[in-house]
């Protein structure tokens, strides 16, 4: 039914080949390994070997450590010996890109070489040309010349080796037959896998990575199916979301797309990519990795029919209920249930703001577009674009105010007459959405479902859930509702991008309503609008892509990643790639609007899209070029004080 996928209704995780990286291996039934990434310059053997042990005693259970050229491969051995004097086993990992000779170096030193098929042993031109099924095999050919000594060597060394595709740097061949899409990451992939696997050499992680969570989840259960299709091994999967940004934007990023995928049993070691110190990186990976290894194996009900393709984004088909469903952007409520009152100042945290002397509200682009207060009694005007929704006998005695409705629970849905004429929310879960209350909710155009669960496993429920509804042909729209108890805005961030973030990106649920009483309403609003433009459902903001930072960096990616973000934070819908250096450049950002790459010790180019605009300026003025650029594109706002 879904090859990628062993179970749909229960946590199963995807049985694959064990691959030795040195003492620490990855895949069968090892745990899910934690790995990431040194951003000091590998030739700086002292503080390499200082950030990894910082790094290892966080937790991180893979040291990866760039080497873009010879001299840093060489270099590999002193930071190891350093390493290993000091009582530090932890594997390394060599990150090669375009140079053979540096994978054949570091492969003879690392516990494992990472090489990216698309400018391994290509060059990426971005050219558009027409490939003859001759030509076509003829480059393939070619690869096998200049791939197979790396194979032989890693063989030789017992060296473990990740095939590691990036969405942005397909090359020219893949890029024509197949286009920059899902598929033909998993192909770009696979051409490789085929020659390793023609020179007996299985010792493999792969792994799909983009800054869009929504195709790198595409890509990793393409790849996964065309392995079963091809009969090839069960290798193991690295997990990640390359340039996932900084912040709880950056969280937010990572736990949708990484755990969409550990939900259906994929994944067995990860890289959280936060613009960050790499140590930062660690807790997050391991909070993701922790709620699977606590897992239960309870099933919730089954699945007969699955009515989504899992490779391709198609939104559920509902009616418009007001401002509910339909094609309108998923909509967010939030639970103000619990304040003993609510003010004006409450919703200004919720991005609206109140003018005395104008006697209006301004409306910002993170405004909810729903509050549910309960019980509790709001004694002012609300915005007009606001909905307040009470609990049912609460709304009895407000049902004559605007923006007025109210929260149903199944059973009074069923037995109570008075209704709004507008909307109608029904709280169900999986127990009470029997047939009979799906055929009768089906014939209310004024209902909206408030879908929740208590079932541990809270994603497969909902999933089912909507499986129902879409098996029965019912179109009534639906609110994602999970309550949490987290204390921190780390934890539900994480939990609710996977909870809800795992149905939205499949293109299930027209909105999101979260519950944590622990937590303040402005934080799980931002928190809710985070989701959504992570899931591509709701852009509220500018969108910033960028890279982790590693040796290669040329710039404090750091620094400039938050001056950017002060300086354009505010335009919305753009989409700014900063890249610390050409290897992480015009590849690598993908859909971005305009990119920032280091060229050069204090050198930046700018890019439109694919295309580098303006190169080799000063980093000291680079920040105005680009504003520039936007400003010249007819795109930029002036920024204005809330």
């Amino acid at each position: 039914m879904n090859p990628y996928c062993e179970s749909l209704t229960s946590y199963k995780r995807r049985k694959t080949i064990e691959v030795p990286i040195g003492d620490l291996p990855c895949g069968g039934d090892n745990p899910i390994r934690i790995q990431s990434m040194t951003i000091a310059d590998t030739m700086d053997t002292a503080a390499s070997v200082e950030q990894a042990i910082r790094m290892i005693e966080a937790g991180c259970e893979y040291v990866r450590i760039t080497a873009p050229s010879v001299k840093e491969a060489e270099n590999l051995e002193h930071i190891k010996k350093e390493l290993r004097r000091r009582g530090y086993a932890a594997p390394l990992i060599a990150d090669i890109h375009f140079t053979p000779n540096a994978a054949m170096l570091a492969a003879r030193i690392a516990e494992k070489v990472r090489i990216n098929p698309g400018n391994y042993a290509d060059k990426k031109r971005f050219e558009t040309m027409e490939y003859t099924d001759s030509e076509y095999q003829a480059e393939l050919e070619r690869i096998y010349q200049k791939f197979s000594p790396l194979v032989k060597i890693c063989k030789e060394y017992g060296t473990a080796m990740r095939i590691g595709t990036n969405h942005g740097s397909l090359s020219d061949r893949i890029m024509n037959r197949y286009g920059d899409t899902p598929l033909g990451m998993a192909e770009s992939a696979l051409e490789f896998v085929r020659i390793c696997e023609d020179l007996n050499y299985y010792r493999i992680v792969l792994s799909m990575k983009s800054s869009n969570p929504q195709v790198m989840v595409q890509a990793y259960r393409l790849l996964t199916e065309r392995l079963i299709e091809e009969k090839r091994k069960p290798y193991p999967l690295h997990l990640g979301v390359t340039e996932a940004g900084d912040g709880l934007d950056g969280r937010i990023k990572s736990a949708l797309g990484i755990g969409t995928l550990l939900e259906d049993g994929l994944g067995d070691t990860i890289r959280v990519s936060l613009t960050e110190e790499p140590e930062a990186e660690i807790p997050v990976a391991k909070m993701l990795a922790d709620r699977y290894a606590r897992r239960s194996h309870k099933p919730t009900k089954s699945i007969t029919h699955y009515p989504v393709n899992p490779y391709q984004y198609n939104r559920r088909t509902t009616k418009a209920v007001l401002t509910v469903g339909g094609l309108q952007h998923p909509c967010v409520m939030i639970d103000l249930s619990e304040k003993e009152k609510v003010t004006p100042a409450t919703l200004f945290a919720l991005d609206y703001k109140y003018s005395v002397p104008s006697d209006k509200w301004t409306i910002g682009d993170r405004a909810c577009d729903y509050i549910y207060l309960g019980k509790t009694v709001l004694d002012f005007e609300i915005p007009g674009t606001l909905g307040a929704v009470y609990d049912y006998e609460t709304w009895l005695s407000r049902r004559e105010k605007e923006h007025v409705f109210p929260f149903f629970t199944t059973a009074e849905f069923k037995t109570k007459k008075i209704k709004s004429t507008q909307l109608n929310f029904v709280r169900v879960t999986a127990e009470e959405l029997t047939s009979d209350f799906i055929e009768e909710i089906k014939k209310d155009p004024s209902a909206a479902m408030i879908m929740e669960t208590h079932h541990p496993h809270a994603m497969p429920d909902l999933r089912q859930m909507f499986v129902e509804l879409m098996n029965s042909g019912c179109e009534t729209p639906v609110l994602i509702h999970r309550r949490y108890e987290v204390s921190s805005a780390e934890e539900l961030a994480a939990a609710a991008a996977i909870d809800a973030g795992a149905l939205l990106i499949d293109g299930m649920g027209d909105g999101i309503f979260i519950s944590c009483q622990n937590l303040p309403p402005h934080k799980v609003n931002e928190i809710s609008f985070g989701i959504l433009q992570a899931a591509r459902m709701r852009i509220s903001k500018t969108e910033f892509i960028s890279c982790p930072s590693c040796g290669r960096t040329l710039f404090d990616l750091q620094k400039t990643t938050a001056m950017i973000r002060a300086r354009t934070g505010h335009l919305k819908g753009v989409k700014i790639a900063i890249m610390g250096c050409i290897v992480n450049g015009p590849g690598e950002m993908a859909d971005a609007d305009y990119g920032y790459v280091g060229a050069g010790p204090d050198r930046i180019t700018l890019y439109k899209g694919k295309e580098a605009v303006k190169k080799n300026l000063r980093s000291s003025s680079a920040a105005e070029h680009l504003i520039d650029l936007i400003r010249n594109d007819g795109r930029w706002i002036e920024k204005t004080e809330k």
